[in-house]
């Protein structure tokens, strides 16, 4: 899937700016996320989805005031002023495990109208294929993300939210019970899911509980909005800029 999205800027970058190959166009993407510290995945997604730039035009997108990064007051002080993007995604993760009393959990980002895995902890190979990509509506983080809300699944041995593939690779993991919270922009928009698993079946959590999760969702969502309207639109214009000197100099 991640290649597939990859390949697909690939084919689009070097039609648009006339590049000898697809290899140059992954240098391009390449050279661009890592200058940034931006994963290449998410920036050939964002070129994908993105409408392209106007013909000369000096930037792929103007750049628009988005002010300092947002703090996460949740994450404590390591949400005061948050480093980088995998920094905040793992500080998110730790947070909702010890709200959630679980040893297990991942992280989960929306990409191509997909949940992408992006953090996990505690679960196993087989799980992390399994859910490397979530699209069908057959797991509890893919209910949250369609219905915008937390979903418990109490035991999931007995939930007829899942198929029997998707609870087979959950109960070989070792969850029993699962809790997903929505990662929200401002405007109520789904950008991700923070997920714990948890060894026996669960009770209904604790209305603090709920409240907890819910503000993790809404402040993390609104920094990972903020990361996705400043460093990698930024990311993108360098590549346009990038790939225009190759045009130029052609």
């Amino acid at each position: 899937m991640a290649h597939a999205g990859v390949a697909r800027a690939e084919k689009l970058l070097t039609s648009r700016y006339r590049l000898s190959s697809e290899r140059e166009a992954f240098d391009l993407l390449r050279r661009s996320s890592q200058k940034f510290n931006i994963k290449l995945h998410t920036l050939a997604d964002v070129a994908i989805r993105l409408r392209g730039p106007a013909p000369g035009a000096p930037v792929w997108v103007p750049s628009r005031p988005q002010g300092p990064a947002p703090a996460i007051p949740v994450l404590g002080a390591s949400g005061s002023r948050p480093e980088s993007h995998s920094a905040v995604l793992t500080s998110a993760l730790r947070q909702a495990l010890r709200v959630t009393g679980a040893h297990m959990g991942n992280v989960q980002l929306v990409e191509n109208g997909m949940l992408r895995m992006e953090k996990h902890v505690g679960l196993n190979r087989q799980f992390t294929d399994y859910f490397a990509f979530v699209e069908a509506s057959t797991t509890s983080c893919a209910q949250a993300a369609e219905e915008s809300r937390q979903v418990t699944v109490k035991d999931v041995a007995a939930s007829d939210t899942f198929d029997e593939a998707s609870r087979e690779a959950i109960l070989e993991t070792g969850s029993r019970a699962c809790h997903s919270t929505p990662l929200l922009s401002p405007n109520g928009t789904v950008i991700g899911m923070i997920s714990s698993h948890h060894e026996r079946p669960l009770h209904d959590l604790t209305p603090a509980q709920l409240t907890a999760m819910h503000d993790l969702g809404t402040q993390v969502g609104r920094w990972l909005l903020w990361h996705r309207n400043t460093a990698v639109l930024t990311a993108l214009n360098h590549l346009h800029a990038d790939a225009t000197g190759k045009s130029r100099s052609a």
